[in-house]
């Protein structure tokens, strides 16, 4: 009998639905798989609006559900649940947070699950809050596997701007290709053969160590306190915000302008100073700054570290 594998995604722009069906290509014959993607009743536009992006922030951050479409998940015993989902403000996307809190996540209790990351960057306090999800419904965390762009930091801002606002993905000018790059998810086939053999062989517990000798994760310690600073800051501004109502208030708006424009000064004004800072703290730390690396790259699950 093949293995059964439910997918539960949410992809906006299409790239990480692209990216899970690479990932499965070379064993999609030799497994049971279902996929149910994640809608909301009232979805975000894409591409977004500057004022529905950074209007959505303070909810992302919390963790406040949106009410989302019926979701058709066939009644199966699943070996495998993989959650693909891209993280928003340095915290799991609405979406991904509104099926996580939906009676539907009721499917993942006692199920082994693996999640995808799409992301540009910074992911790190997003799988945080999907691990302390997952422990709530009673699910199982096996594997982990990020795909980030990997341009430099500066040059990939401009592109998910581009990307974000006007749905151009492509390279154009100098700027290169939005994203995750092609070649990054045409690789992905690679990580196909090693689920299906850990489900074949039942050893899911053994997975993410195999998944990390392929390069699953990727990650500079430097994002652990930029991450860190910034999650902080957002936590505090989603409060702020909160304060004068829900999403799509328009007495918040000013507060929401005031968020826009100190993110965007600290972006493209003080990220080479913080980026300098974080490198420095990250060499005079390093032995703590290793056993972060090693954490953040597994899938145990500690209360607290970011």
């Amino acid at each position: 009998m093949k293995p059964s594998v439910l997918v539960v995604y949410f992809s906006q722009s299409g790239q990480l639905r692209t990216i899970i069906d690479n990932m499965l290509a070379p064993v999609k014959d030799q497994l049971d798989v279902t996929y149910s993607e994640i809608e909301l009743e009232n979805p975000f536009p894409f591409p977004w609006s500057s004022d529905s992006f950074f209007d959505a922030m303070p909810e992302c951050v919390e963790e406040i559900p949106a009410a989302i479409k019926p979701m058709s998940i066939p009644d199966k015993n699943y070996d495998l649940v993989i959650l693909g989902y891209q993280p928003w403000f340095l915290s799991p996307s609405v979406p991904t947070t509104s099926f996580l809190k939906s009676d539907y996540a009721k499917v993942l209790k006692g199920k082994p699950v693996l999640t995808v990351v799409g992301c540009r960057n910074m992911w790190l306090n997003a799988q945080e809050r999907i691990k302390a999800s997952l422990q709530n419904v009673g699910a199982r965390i096996v594997g982990n596997i990020v795909f980030a762009d990997t341009n430099h930091n500066l040059v990939a801002l401009f592109t998910i701007i581009r990307w974000m606002f006007t749905g151009k993905k492509e390279a154009s000018g100098m700027l290169p290709e939005a994203g995750v790059q092609t070649a990054d998810i045409n690789a992905a086939t690679r990580f196909g053969s090693t689920i299906l053999n850990s489900l074949q062989a039942q050893k899911l517990d053994e997975l993410q160590p195999a998944l990390l000798a392929q390069k699953a994760v990727e990650l500079k310690p430097t994002l652990i306190v930029l991450e860190r600073r910034g999650i902080t800051n957002f936590r505090k501004f989603a409060k702020y915000i909160r304060a004068k109502g829900d999403r799509g208030n328009p007495e918040r708006k000013s507060r929401v302008m005031l968020f826009k424009r100190l993110l965007l000064t600290g972006i493209f004004v003080l990220s080479p100073i913080s980026g300098a800072t974080a490198k420095l703290q990250s060499i005079f730390k390093r032995r703590s700054f290793k056993s972060l690396l090693s954490y953040f790259k597994g899938i145990e699950y500690k209360q607290g570290v970011i």
